[in-house]
């Protein structure tokens, strides 16, 4: 085996991309890196295949992506597996992501005719004339560019949905879990092996870039802000659609009357998870003076008890090896600027594992507050009351989700967030809710997968009308009399001149 410098770190040799174990360095696979010709012939192959795969209709393709969910399942230990070795997933999170994404395909499959298919929309009294009929119809090839923290997951919730729409999918996995990325799409292939309904690209950032300008009807992308607005200009230039999730720097919003035990068990869970490589990780707490002292010291005593390293490890590796040196710039920003670790700290940062660190007093200019930290790092910071914590919670252009504890006004609060999603008296859940949609606002993008909303982003809304009868109010022609006008403008008078 081909030695790797940095182990979890992509590497390309011999055109071949290499991926390898952040913890151990162990080889998880080599695959052909793109060129802009096999972006451009896949694609092309895709447009093909997915003109096949629309015929079959809703019920073919409920039937085939059913398939697809049953083989997810059953070889769930395969896939977790490697995600594990690829990515260094602790086992047990890769299982709630692949239960996850299971419950996504089959609502998908499930609820596309539902929510896309032909129905008939009801005219106004105006144009009653006519009969309204709405459709929605495939884009034909969608480019989905995956993340690498949620592998699994993450670009499941555009590909299933954008699937059941009737779309064939070129995907193009982040070069950190390729391996997982291909094993999906040769699963996909076992069940489908009549057409590349769904096919992978595999590469570096410009492989994405390539795959933005290749002429796809739409781009679902999942990542950075920064990169983000990458993906918007390259796609700007041939007005292609993009669905975007870019970060988050989520809060969770402590109130007086909070179940202290839940509420510190939960934010735990919400930013420590996946060693806090979540978009939607809780990442910034605020607590009212009444709770503060006591919410502190039972998240210090949760998550001072997980355990970190490779194998069997409550926290795993830090998969992308560059994000240390943004968690350790944080953590010092945080000391250096008046802020204490009653947690891990200065020496949390141990490559390539982190350990759970806990920061109070943390002025909310530091990066540690206004940043992406992507980390089992966390600030709780005290606030007068819920107004404040609302307050500060908002004041980033970053808006994914969030999370309220508390009792008697917690939804009311939750309402507030400037966010495209929250929980109450929980954390993360709305992620893996299949009925409702997920994305963000501001600089955590726009558009959702998830739902029927995500199941919609799939789709172009197609309106038809059609004549029924000849017009009693006859408008829209030039055979029209005054009188045609006269009797049109009584109508519109008697039907919406009064308030």
């Amino acid at each position: 085996m081909t030695a790797v410098h940095v182990p979890g770190a992509p590497v390309i040799e011999d055109g071949l991309l290499v991926s390898t174990s952040p913890a151990t360095g162990v080889e998880a696979g080599r695959f052909p890196v793109a060129t802009p010709t096999d972006v451009t012939a896949a694609v092309a192959r895709a447009r093909a295949a997915g003109q096949w795969w629309a015929a079959l209709g809703f019920a073919g393709r409920r039937k085939r992506l059913l398939r697809w969910r049953a083989l997810l399942a059953q070889r769930i230990e395969q896939l977790t597996d490697l995600m594990h070795l690829e990515g260094g997933k602790p086992v047990a999170d890769a299982v709630v992501e692949v239960v996850s994404a299971v419950e996504h395909i089959d609502w998908a499959a499930r609820n596309a005719r539902r929510v896309l298919g032909a129905r008939r929309v009801r005219s106004r009294l105006i144009l009653a004339e006519f009969s309204g009929h709405l459709e929605y119809q495939p884009y034909g090839v969608v480019g989905v560019i995956g993340p690498w923290n949620y592998p699994v997951l993450t670009p499941i919730g555009s590909t299933a949905y954008a699937l059941a729409a009737g779309n064939a999918v070129v995907f193009k996995p982040s070069e950190y879990t390729p391996a997982v990325g291909q094993w999906l799409v040769d699963t996909f292939a076992e069940v489908v092996p009549e057409q590349p309904v769904l096919t992978a690209v595999h590469g570096l950032g410009d492989a994405g870039a390539t795959l933005c300008r290749s002429g796809v009807g739409k781009i679902a992308f999942t990542g950075s802000s920064a990169t983000a607005r990458k993906v918007m200009a390259a796609c700007a230039e041939s007005l292609t659609p993009v669905l975007i999730e870019a970060g988050g720097k989520d809060a969770m919003i402590v109130d007086s009357d909070a179940d202290l035990d839940a509420a510190a068990e939960a934010c735990v869970w919400g930013a420590m998870t996946n060693a806090g490589q979540t978009c939607i990780g809780i990442e910034r707490v605020y607590a009212v003076e009444p709770v503060f002292d006591a919410f502190v010291a039972k998240v210090v005593d949760r998550a001072g008890r997980l355990t970190v390293g490779a194998d069997g490890s409550d926290l795993g590796p830090i998969t992308m090896p560059t994000q240390l040196d943004v968690i350790r710039r944080h953590i010092d920003d945080a000391l250096a600027r008046g802020g204490r670790a009653v947690l891990g700290g200065a020496d949390a940062v141990q490559p390539p594992y982190v350990r759970p660190t806990v920061l109070v007093d943390v002025p909310e200019d530091s990066a540690a507050v206004q940043e992406e930290t992507f980390g089992p790092t966390l600030t709780i910071n005290r606030v007068s009351d819920v107004d404040e914590a609302v307050t500060r919670a908002n004041a980033l252009t970053y808006g994914l989700g969030g999370s309220v504890f508390g009792r008697r006004r917690a939804v009311a609060i939750a309402r507030r967030l400037r966010s495209g999603m929250a929980s109450v008296n929980s954390t993360l859940t709305f992620a893996g809710m299949s009925t409702l949609p997920f994305g963000g606002v501001g600089d955590s993008g726009f558009g959702r997968i998830h739902g029927a909303d995500g199941l919609r982003e799939f789709g172009r809304a197609k309106s038809i009308t059609r004549r029924r009868a000849r017009s009693l109010l006859p408008s829209m022609t030039f055979e029209r009399t005054p009188a045609d006008v006269a009797r049109l403008v009584k109508a519109i008078k008697v039907m919406y001149g009064r308030s």
